[in-house]
């Protein structure tokens, strides 16, 4: 055992500091499992695993949860959290310590079940939603050598497990035995069903291009550079299209604004989450925006690279460095877009899932073989720009022709 140790700390040593920076965390969990039986080594790189996924994801989403707050109130002219601090002494971080309150109510408030509910799937409700987002992370390249599942079917199982959020919610509202959780969930299930299309057939594009379903083959794929810039799939036509589609499900996916129905408070109360309350609430809460980083995630890896550079000269930087930089850099994409686009209605919401991301998504597969096949010539990226031109301003008139937009007037009180 000692010697298996001294083994690994032998290779270490050998490493350049760009690479010894770079593959820390992996050296140190060989560290550990040199130490272990090898019977015992499977089961414990697992949970080592999993104990680096529930401490530093729950930590950035108890952290964004603040920075979106006090995001929105400047975008909004307002104070947003800047009193709570380290608890039991005078530094206050600027209101950074409001997650802690916030973690502390929903352990401690009410859990408050309604008397007709079926007391059963009510619990089971966010637990499903939880199971599977995490489950997600499981094969996602976090850094070079730092996917805890690196299956060959990769984007196949993110997807399949991803389908499992729809039976959470739809038990939510059907449980709370409440017509407005149950309308709630219905017009969730649509909006997570009619936007998970396009959001499918834009990583199609990739799969095609790249030939397999494996998520560290495609960021491989993506880690050469010409003239020190990274041959990232979203600098050609087919993967801006690709990436832009996917995003924008992306929002939809993860309910966020303009696609935020499922909780539109004015229409039908809270969505399928009305009659949550506590701790239940509160895993609502962290799978919406777990599920959130882990679609980010996956975009990353498909169309950003992954965790490579976008430049030649900076790759000095260790890999999980970028990833977790372009999370967070599409994190606050994401917050901006909350403060600054309105809500849209649910007929708006599905004719563009239906009459434009759709036929858009299918035309982008279309153009993807194009490019395949047409070679390196410079023709190519002018006949399949030409083609996802034409498509979006086509698609674009067709989706706007029948709409009366006015001029938007604005009143305020007196």
């Amino acid at each position: 055992m000692s010697d298996r140790i001294q083994q690994v700390i032998e290779a270490f040593k050998h490493l350049s500091l760009v690479d010894k920076l770079d593959q820390f965390f992996v050296v140190l969990k060989q560290l550990v499992l040199a130490g272990v039986p090898e019977g015992w080594q499977p089961l414990v790189s697992g949970l080592l695993s999993v104990a680096l996924v529930l401490g530093v994801f729950p930590g950035v989403f108890a952290l964004i949860t603040v920075i979106e707050r006090k995001g929105l109130g400047r975008i909004q002219n307002r104070y947003g959290p800047n009193r709570v601090g380290i608890p039991f002494t005078k530094i206050r971080l600027c209101g950074f310590g409001q997650f802690i309150p916030d973690g502390i109510k929903s352990l401690t408030k009410e859990d408050i079940v309604p008397y007709a509910a079926d007391h059963a799937v009510h619990f089971l409700a966010p637990i499903v939603m939880l199971i599977p987002v995490l489950l997600a992370y499981a094969v996602l390249p976090f850094g070079r050598n730092m996917t805890i599942a690196d299956y060959d079917a990769g984007l196949l199982f993110f997807f399949a497990v991803g389908g499992a959020v729809e039976v959470s919610v739809f038990m939510a509202g059907w449980s709370s035995h409440n017509k407005y959780s149950l309308l709630g969930a219905m017009r969730a299930i649509a909006q997570m069903v009619s936007y998970e299309i396009p959001l499918i057939l834009s990583a199609v594009t990739v799969v095609m291009i790249v030939g397999s379903l494996k998520l560290t083959d495609i960021v491989a794929h993506q880690s050469d550079y010409t003239c020190g810039i990274a041959h990232w799939y979203v600098f050609t036509p087919w993967g801006l299209a690709g990436c832009l589609l996917f995003f924008i499900a992306a929002l939809a996916e993860s309910n966020r604004c303009p696609f935020d129905l499922p909780e539109a408070e004015s229409e039908i109360i809270a969505g399928y989450f009305t009659e949550y309350s506590g701790f239940k609430f509160a895993l609502f809460f962290l799978g919406e925006y777990l599920g959130m980083f882990a679609i980010i995630g996956l975009g990353i890896t498909l169309f950003l690279g992954g965790w490579t550079s976008p430049v030649s000269f900076l790759t000095w930087i260790p890999s999980y460095v970028w990833f977790l930089a372009k999370l967070v850099a599409i994190v606050f994409v994401f917050i901006w877009i909350r403060g600054t686009l309105p809500r849209l209605r649910m007929d708006q919401l599905m004719n563009l899932a239906w009459k434009f991301m759709l036929p858009l998504a299918l035309i982008n597969i279309l153009v993807a073989g194009v490019w395949h096949f047409m070679g390196h010539d410079w023709q190519r990226w002018l006949v399949c720009g030409a083609i996802i031109s034409g498509a979006y301003i086509g698609l674009g008139r067709g989706l706007m022709q029948n709409q009366k937009l006015g001029k938007r007037t604005y009143r305020f009180a007196e």
